[in-house]
């Protein structure tokens, strides 16, 4: 199994955070096990060049599946993923802001979604799938989606905000930043702030915030298993033990124990490995 992170270029760095690649094959495909994804503070545009996913939203009931790329925006509740037997996803994690800028379509917008990405990038989307499929390793995989998105870029709608840069200063900050102060750095007033945040990012800056600081405690858990749900929460800027169960039931419906418990069934862990981006 093989789960990977790749920093973009340079001339992409504007519009990417991070390239993650999942990879592996299942020896038994009625073995496979769902993953439970909670929600995470990003947008990403996925290439399944191999076998696809299921989708299935916990709350809503929706379900989505056999989509050879998709567009994910802001999520407000889990999604259970069930993968193929010979299963490669590459995702691209875009920047705060990117993907409003490359496609004009206010991110709330794309809220819970699951989106065909042919529908929103008309071309080049099964020649990337073949190419990815096709590629003698994962740097000429990189290689092939930076190429695809320069396009892109070329026919970028929307110009850089300064609250691009402050949303990403928000991803990786530790800092409690008020959402007053970010306002005045973004030249903005604290109602149009948040309108355009919610245009940009897709939700509130508020939302926004409270999800960073889950998934701090979520990657930290499954980095240091053996620290204490209280060291935790104190570590990532929680009150108390309570303040994140109050989070974690908003964001998965369970407590923090029992999602983690949910998290040790996922499909890395058969390999031995843990979800820690």
């Amino acid at each position: 199994m093989v789960l990977l992170e790749f920093a973009p270029s340079p001339a992409l760095s504007e519009f990417v955070r991070v390239y993650r690649i999942v990879h592996f094959v299942f020896d038994d495909i009625t073995k496979i096990p769902f993953k439970a994804y909670p929600p995470k503070p990003e947008h990403c545009l996925s290439f399944y060049p191999r076998d696809t996913e299921r989708v299935e939203f916990a709350n809503s009931d929706k379900k989505v599946s056999n989509l050879n790329a998709v567009i994910i925006g802001q999520q407000t509740e889990v999604t259970n993923r069930y993968v193929g037997k010979d299963f490669l996803v590459f995702q691209v994690v875009f920047s705060p802001g990117a993907l409003y800028r490359l496609t004009g379509i206010p991110s709330n917008e794309l809220n819970n979604g699951y989106i065909d990405a042919e529908a929103i990038f008309c071309n080049g989307i099964p020649e990337v799938n073949a190419k990815l499929n096709d590629a003698r390793g994962y740097p000429e995989m990189v290689t092939v989606v930076e190429c695809f998105l320069a396009a892109q870029i070329k026919r970028c709608t929307r110009d850089f905000h300064r609250m691009d840069g402050l949303s990403n200063m928000m991803l990786r900050t530790k800092e409690n930043m008020s959402i007053e102060w970010l306002a005045g750095e973004a030249c903005l007033s604290l109602r149009q702030y948040e309108r355009k945040f919610i245009e940009r990012m897709g939700a509130s800056p508020r939302y926004f915030n409270k999800v960073i600081r889950f998934e701090n405690a979520f990657r930290m858990k499954n980095m240091y298993p053996h620290l204490s749900w209280f060291t935790i929460a104190i570590e990532c800027g929680y009150y108390d033990y309570q303040h994140l169960v109050k989070d974690y039931q908003a964001f998965t419906q369970k407590t923090p124990a029992d999602f983690h418990a949910l998290d040790l069934k996922s499909p890395e862990r058969e390999f031995g490995e843990a979800d820690t981006y």
